[in-house]
């Protein structure tokens, strides 16, 4: 196998096909299971390149069987263990990752749900309730949604999958409303902190605000948004990063704070228009005049109209602070599903004391 431009998920095709779909066939011909290449690394959304290889980069694969199968997985490992060649292709098939340190070989072998509550949090087998949506990340439902699969007798992961794909309608307008409201919130103090004389401040605001204009650019686009390192690159991807993508770099780097807010105030506007083609209720326009002051705002009519047409009450009753990504950003919580379960216990509070 030529290794000249070889992508994982292509590498991870051919390590099944030809390694260890033969060695399931023979000894376990029967067990419905489903193999692809989920979880973490860039050959997940197809984005690695040469620079990916030097770390968790390889002969990796997902195998995956229904909770019925459970007692299959410490056997299909021990034979993986035994059975799996040194190398495929010319790449070692027992490596060490960052996460562990041992030369083993890298196919996870777990249950559908099992695999997906390791990402998630929640387990989506068995449905998604609103705080459970709410304390997902982007970057944890591509995990599970994205990579290819090469084979599936599964019964779960298909519907776990669908299921995923996007919001529910009533979580998908709290979403928007939250980040809007935000857009809201600190728009005017792009220009009062440059007018005081702080234009670093002025300056961080603005490349914050165009942070939460790709934010909703994505929400309205229903797309998953990645994890930081390649939120830039699939945000290109998106239909409506054509008409943003410019009004952003003005967001983030026009030199005068006018110039900034007329770049950010046009880039909602676009994201108005799009949430109209979503068929949404929007204002006439996005941004309106802040007060008597000479600076401009988002029009709060925006997501108010969005949170009136929300009909489910476990939604209804939440503050409107939005998905776990729009007020938490430490690394070391929305990288983590049990520490980000934990706080679905503060939503539960907000929604009890108002």
């Amino acid at each position: 196998m030529s290794d000249s431009g070889l992508r994982g998920a292509e590498l991870a095709r051919a390590f099944f096909t030809d390694a260890v779909s033969p060695l399931l066939s023979r000894a376990v011909p029967g067990l419905g299971y489903a193999a692809a290449r989920l979880g973490s690394g860039s050959d997940v959304l197809g984005l690695d390149d040469a620079r990916s290889r030097d770390h968790d980069w390889g002969c990796r694969l997902t195998l995956l069987v229904d909770a019925g199968d459970r007692d299959q997985v410490p056997r299909v490992r021990r034979l993986l263990e035994d059975e799996l060649p040194e190398r495929f292709g010319g790449f070692p098939v027992r490596f060490p990752v960052t996460w562990d340190s041992s030369v083993s070989h890298q196919v996870e072998v777990a249950t559908v749900a099992d695999f997906a509550a390791s990402r998630l949090g929640p387990d989506p087998t068995q449905g998604m309730g609103v705080l459970d949506w709410l304390s997902v990340t982007g970057q944890s439902v591509l995990e599970v949604i994205a990579g290819p699969v090469f084979a599936d007798r599964t019964r779960t992961l298909a519907p776990a999958r669908a299921l995923l794909a996007w919001y529910p309608p009533d979580v998908e307008r709290y979403v928007l409303a939250a980040g809007w409201q935000r857009l809201c919130q600190l728009m005017p103090f792009l220009g009062r902190t440059a007018e005081s004389g702080d234009e670093l401040g002025s300056r961080l605001l603005s490349a914050g605000l165009a942070d939460d204009v790709v934010s909703l650019a994505f929400t309205l686009s229903r797309r998953w948004a990645p994890y930081p390192k390649w939120r830039g690159t699939v945000f290109r991807s998106l239909p409506v990063a054509a008409r943003l993508g410019p009004l952003l770099g003005d967001v983030a780097a026009a030199p005068g704070w006018r110039d900034r807010e007329d770049a950010l105030a046009t880039a909602c506007e676009v994201l108005l228009d799009l949430q109209r083609e979503r068929g949404y209720p929007a204002p006439a326009a996005a941004v309106i005049p802040f007060f008597s002051r000479p600076y401009r705002t988002v029009d709060g009519a925006v997501h108010d109209g969005l949170l009136a047409g929300i009909t489910d009450q476990d939604v209804a009753r939440l503050p409107l602070v939005g998905s776990i990504e729009q007020w938490a950003d430490s690394t070391d919580v929305l990288a983590s599903p049990g520490r980000r379960a934990a706080l679905r216990a503060a939503y539960r509070a907000w929604a009890t004391d108002g």
